[in-house]
């Protein structure tokens, strides 16, 4: 029986420490749990690649089998919504 692999995205903070360290405490005997570090990077850019290709937009990120989770499809940042919310507006 082939593992599951789940792939955990982060950046190194402590929100994704505990994002990785919830995933794994979750993970059974089935489960192959690997973690990219995107500020790290990795030698082949494969951590990279992988999430441009799954459409990661916001960390923590996890992929099942090659699939981003729902819960980790955000949009990420909105241009837009910053500007509403006052961005880049002088303040009067």
């Amino acid at each position: 029986m082939a593992k599951r692999l789940v792939e955990v995205f982060t950046a190194g903070c402590y929100l994704c420490d505990d994002t990785v360290k919830q995933v794994k405490d979750l993970a059974c005997e089935n489960c192959e749990v690997v973690v990219y570090d995107l500020n790290k990077g990795c030698d082949t850019n494969e951590c990279q690649e992988k999430a441009k290709t799954y459409g990661v937009q916001t960390i923590p990120a996890v992929a099942i089998n090659g699939e981003l989770v729902d819960c980790c499809k955000n949009t990420g940042i909105d241009m837009d919504s910053l500007k509403k919310a006052g961005l880049g507006q002088s303040a009067s």
